[in-house]
């Protein structure tokens, strides 16, 4: 074979196959996105309405639903560390429309059922949708430009919940009923969403090259999860408490975001809000992604925990700097999402994807993302419970400060104790 056309890669020896359009890194990340931006659609765009500020029970309609498919998709989260651990690939677009669909049909239920009978439907909504990150993720693990490719997927997070919020209220502004509003904004998405798991599927494999500086992915059995689990386990049980602390942090910036600017001295969320958000996005891609720069494993993972310590740090910078006039509100709102950000992305793209590479073993990110996001959207609902039972106010933005300083603190001692077991543990084991 002509070695110009294939080439060899100096590093390993191993010859490099021409790489097809759907080995391309751009294919991959516009499927990838696409397909969990289009998963917002059956999730989110009910939020958008009132319901006509309904009670039942003593509670707030939407106060239910929400709190109903939430559960659920924590529910999701934690069975998902034994689905998604044991999903094999081929069977992941199968499950993935399984599930898209499986939600869209819970939300024609809840069109159909009567209030507030019909909450039952969007928790089993939840319940499906909340194994979809697991199933696109594993598209992109074990690759030489995984970091790169997650931090984009993860940039969908932030377009992809305001998107559909807008759906939602362009539906209702064209006099769809609330009750029927969700639905017909699933319908909306639905033909994106074949297009963009059409894409997925074309995805190749990992190449012999990246399996090569990265380890094969493989299902995890059982016993295979309780093993790795216990051979690791101070250094992920630190990882995934750091995780819950950002998850915590991440989710009272946006429940709270109104409050939050209001103290900060503006009548209503301003349209900077916007602008902040595209800020922090860009930074933290550049900041998680280009970590694929760095080749040696043990490095990039230690690197990675350095650049969460920053983020932590970075907290509690911004809060005593706003504290004594030094820092602008703007500013404030994006250096305590660089913040919040950096960490969350981190876990994502990062110390997970290199764990694996670095110590060879037989495991997958899915199963490790679901633990560590099992415990924190459990934190995530509580955070619900707490918004609705402290009244807004001026005072949400003293008590988003305390936090941010505390949490970043903790989250702080904790990063050093991890990098203390992991630069121990992992040099025991590549000696």
């Amino acid at each position: 074979m002509d070695q110009s056309i294939r080439g060899v890669v100096p590093d390993t020896g191993l010859i490099k196959p021409k790489p097809t359009l759907f080995q391309q890194p751009l294919w991959m990340l516009i499927a990838a996105f696409g397909a969990y931006f289009c998963m917002y659609g059956f999730r989110r765009p009910y939020t958008a309405a009132t319901y006509s500020d309904a009670k039942f029970w003593g509670f707030e309609y939407k106060f239910l639903l929400v709190i109903a498919q939430t559960i659920g998709y924590v529910s999701a989260k934690w069975l998902g560390i034994k689905i998604i651990a044991e999903v094999k690939p081929a069977n992941r677009i199968k499950m993935l429309l399984g599930l898209i669909i499986f939600a869209e049909s819970m939300l024609l239920l809840f069109a159909l059922i009567p209030r507030p009978w019909n909450i039952v439907c969007l928790l089993l909504n939840g319940l499906s949708l909340g194994a979809v990150f697991g199933l696109v993720l594993g598209f992109l693990e074990g690759r030489r430009l995984s970091e790169a490719l997650i931090a984009g997927l993860c940039a969908s997070f932030i377009v992809s919940d305001g998107v559909s919020k807008s759906v939602g209220k362009f539906l209702l502004d064209q006099q769809v009923s609330e009750n029927w509003m969700p639905f017909c904004a699933g319908l909306l998405f639905l033909v994106p969403t074949l297009l963009f798991a059409f894409m997925l599927q074309q995805v190749q494999p990992p190449s012999q090259r990246d399996i090569a500086q990265r380890s094969a992915r493989t299902a995890m059995t059982g016993a295979a999860r309780r093993a790795f689990f216990l051979k690791y386990g101070p250094g992920l049980s630190a990882i995934i408490l750091i995780y819950l602390l950002v998850t915590l942090l991440r989710s009272v910036r946006a429940d709270f975001a109104p409050e939050l600017w209001k103290g900060l001295g503006y009548k209503q969320t301003p349209a900077l809000f916007t602008q902040s958000e595209l800020i922090v996005s860009f930074g933290v891609v550049i900041v998680n992604g280009l970590v694929i720069f760095i080749g040696n494993h043990f490095k990039a993972f230690r690197i990675s925990l350095l650049t969460c310590l920053g983020g932590f740090a970075l907290l509690v910078l911004s809060v005593w700097l706003l504290n004594n006039n030094s820092l602008g509100k703007f500013s404030f709102m994006v250096l305590v999402g660089l913040g919040v950000y950096i960490p969350y992305v981190a876990v994502h793209t990062t110390l997970f994807e290199r764990l694996i590479a670095a110590t060879k073993e037989k495991a997958n990110i899915g199963f490790l993302m679901y633990m560590a996001d099992s415990v924190g959207y459990t934190g995530y609902v509580i955070l619900v419970l707490l918004k609705y039972f402290v009244p807004p106010g001026d005072s949400i933005l003293f008590l988003f400060l305390r936090i941010c300083t505390v949490l970043g603190i903790a989250g702080a001692l904790i990063l050093l104790f991890c990098n203390l077991y992991f630069g121990k543990k992992l040099r025991s084991i590549l000696s």
